[in-house]
């Protein structure tokens, strides 16, 4: 029966459907943690609109669960295949339709890369803000499923402050607009800010028209070395209260150096037990630069000289402190924010978890915003208790975000990992209204089952 209705779709994209069992392993999973493993029963490569509007067309005749996906560059699961679903690939998808230097917006497929956008708009003296650790290879159209963040959040906000308007295709195959060119535009419901971070689960994007910012003319970075955690997150509220607003504040603990020490034979450790990475930007990024070393070195900070070629370095290991997975390691990374004024509380609980469950730590922060990564491993060969170990920290670690007034994800999504903390976080009222939403637009339920709410 499968082989029947895949024929179909093929013979209505021809060449855009794949059932090669390598294509079926590529694409069925992100780069969340798995919770329950599963195959696609089949790759569709989308080329156009309108191949999207048959696709979605021919999925709800046969009630064919679909997960639409860009890059898999996701951390939460968001794209994992879910059983006898078809993956809905959006890459192929990667024109950069238009870009308009003095509306200051671009027009943009889902599977345009990041870095690519902005390599377009540059020679404008534009850029695009929203700035991922994987801008080199995510795309716009997984940025906006996830409404994803990245380092410049502190001053530009998350993709949803960029995105002006939306195409998108409807489970029935339907194609709407939504939004508009303009910066300013309240007309009826905000219905592209509820696409924005809706995970796939209610419409394929298919095109994006988004905000475009000056490209800074003047950028100063600086690295500024704490003895300890503590030290630093004074930092962030200190910069703070100077008023002073970085484009980049970004936070590393000691155990996090080491890592990047080991991986790239650098002395970070030794300097001190806790990085803060400070960027401004524009006409007065000299001064506000200035403004910060003065707060910091207050604060016994040892400060590098502005924009030094050392700094700038920093900032690109800070995008890969993640790190990449590794076989003997039970490993999750986390992505609570809390109030700023709560981030040493945060962390200093975090310490006494990791000892309390015997589990390793390691700490980032978007500490501009709040907004941390906690990482939590085991050794896999300390087999299933430990792993059991790992999600009672996990599962603390949320509780205690929760409690001091954060939540459970401050730009990753929730995808199909988190879904277990999402009640923990919104009361009974608010996620049978979120129910009822998707039930609107996906009455059948077959936009990416599983993941973002809890129905």
């Amino acid at each position: 029966m499968l082989r029947e209705v895949l024929q179909e779709l093929e013979s209505a994209l021809p060449g855009c459907v794949s059932t090669n069992p390598d294509d079926l392993i590529r694409y069925s999973r992100d780069q969340g943690p798995v919770l329950e493993p599963a195959l696609a029963d089949a790759v569709i490569r989308a080329r156009s609109v309108e191949g999207v509007q048959m696709m979605m067309q021919w999925a709800t005749r046969h009630r064919v669960p679909v997960v639409s996906r860009g890059a898999g560059s996701g951390v939460s699961g968001g794209a994992h295949a879910t059983e006898g679903c078809v993956i809905l690939s959006l890459e192929l998808m990667d024109r950069i339709i238009e870009v308009n230097a003095d509306d200051e917006t671009a027009v943009v497929e889902p599977g345009v890369i990041n870095a690519d956008l902005n390599t377009a708009v540059a020679e404008h003296g534009l850029m695009y803000a929203p700035d991922p650790a994987s801008y080199r290879w995510s795309t716009i159209g997984g940025n906006v499923a996830t409404n994803a963040g990245g380092l410049r959040c502190a001053k530009y906000g998350l993709t949803r402050d960029s995105v002006l308007a939306l195409k998108v295709v409807l489970a029935d195959g339907t194609l709407i607009s939504t939004g508009h060119r303009t910066f300013k535009g309240v007309a009826g419901y905000d219905l592209t800010a509820l696409m924005t971070g809706s995970e796939g689960t209610l419409g394929v994007v298919v095109q994006v028209t988004v905000r475009l910012r000056y490209l800074p003319q003047e950028v100063h970075t600086l690295a500024a070395f704490f003895d300890d955690f503590p030290r630093a997150a004074a930092g962030v509220l200190a910069i703070g209260r100077a008023r002073v607003q970085p484009s980049i504040l970004e936070l590393l603990d000691g155990r996090t150096l080491d890592a990047l020490d080991d991986v790239h034979g650098s002395d970070l450790r030794r300097r001190g037990g806790s990085l803060l990475l400070i960027r401004t930007d524009g006409f007065g990024a000299a001064a506000e630069a200035e403004t910060i070393r003065a707060v910091l070195v207050g604060l016994g900070a040892g400060v590098s000289q502005e924009g030094s070629e050392e700094a700038e370095r920093l900032v690109e290991l800070r995008r890969h402190s993640r790190g990449d997975d590794v076989d003997d390691l039970f490993r999750v990374g986390e992505d609570v924010a809390v109030p700023k004024s709560r981030l040493v509380d945060y962390v200093e609980a975090l310490e006494a978890m990791a000892e309390r469950y015997a589990v390793h730590l390691k700490v980032v922060a978007h500490a501009g915003d709040g907004n941390l990564h906690p990482t939590f491993w085991v050794a896999r060969s300390e087999g299933l208790e430990a792993q059991s170990r790992l999600d009672e920290a996990l599962d603390a670690s949320v509780r205690l975000a929760l409690e001091l007034g954060g939540t459970i994800t401050g730009e990753h999504g929730v995808g199909q990992y988190k879904r277990r903390w999402l009640s923990w976080e919104q009361e009974p009222a608010v996620l049978d209204l979120q129910a009822r939403i998707k039930q609107i637009f996906d009455p059948l339920g077959i936009l990416n089952p599983g993941k973002a709410i809890v129905a």
